[in-house]
Order: C-alpha cells, then sequence, then structure tokens
C-alpha cells in the first residue's frame, strides 16, 4: 500500500526549480518529468518567487549560487511570505563540504542535495521529501487554496 501512495504522490506532485544554469535545468526536469512529476522552471530568485505565488509548488529545488537573487534569499523570501512558509526546499549545490551541507539545514532547508548527484539519489531525495512533508504538515499552504 504504502508504494501506491507514494505512486499517487509523485504523478500529483508539482515541483519547481531554480538554477541560473540551462543544462542544469534541463538535466534536473527530465529527471524529474521521466519519474512523472510536473516541472516548472525558473532562471533566479526572483522568477522563482514570482512563479511559486503563481502557482503554489508542493516541493522546491533551489540552486544556491544564483544571480539577481540567489538561493539564499530565495529561501529567506519564501519563508517570510505566509503563503509559501511552509514549502519544502532543496539546496541544491556544488558546495559539498560536511560544514556547507549543516549551513544549508540551519538556515531553513528542508534537504541538501551536492552536485554531481545521481539521478537515483535525486528521485530518492524528492520522494522522501515529499512523503514526509505530506505526512507531517499536508500540501504547504493548503489552507491558502
Amino acid at each position: 500500500m504504502r508504494a501506491a501512495a507514494a505512486e499517487t504522490i509523485m504523478s500529483l506532485a508539482r515541483i519547481l526549480i531554480a538554477d541560473d544554469y540551462d543544462d542544469n535545468r534541463e538535466l534536473l526536469r527530465l529527471m524529474l518529468e521521466s519519474a512523472g512529476y510536473s516541472v516548472r522552471e525558473a532562471r533566479d530568485g526572483n522568477e522563482f518567487l514570482a512563479a511559486a505565488q503563481a502557482e503554489l509548488p508542493d516541493i522546491a529545488l533551489i540552486d544556491l549560487s544564483m544571480p539577481v537573487l540567489d538561493g539564499w534569499s530565495t529561501l529567506d523570501a519564501l519563508r517570510a511570505d505566509d503563503r509559501t512558509r511552509r514549502l519544502h526546499c532543496i539546496a541544491v549545490t556544488a558546495f559539498a563540504a560536511d560544514q556547507d551541507r549543516q549551513r544549508v539545514l540551519d538556515a531553513g532547508f528542508d534537504a541538501y542535495l551536492a552536485k554531481p548527484y545521481r539521478s537515483k539519489d535525486l528521485l530518492d531525495l524528492v520522494e522522501r521529501t515529499l512523503l514526509e512533508s505530506r505526512t507531517r504538515d499536508g500540501r504547504p499552504g493548503e489552507d491558502d487554496h
């Protein structure tokens, strides 16, 4: 039964990704769409915030090093807004030292994915984060829909 629940969550989940590199966004999108997720893309934090407000995603994958508005500031803006404060966010970054991981989690990200990553690691982390978010506090912003 758990496998069926996970499959339902995956097929309905909307993921918003933010990365300033076209190739990185395309790779993430292809991996996620091949697993059945609905994916939207943003090139920087400002574009991401506008997209998150237009269609509240279930989960976000945010690159930390972006121009205009980096991942740290993007997360701060999400957490400051009542509508998006509960959005589950995964930091996707080339910063791979233990202290970088801890800094990401201390900043308020729900999870951390170091580049380069394997498709299986990405998909496992996304599924686990979605399952935890649905069982812990329901859909992000569900009271606002």
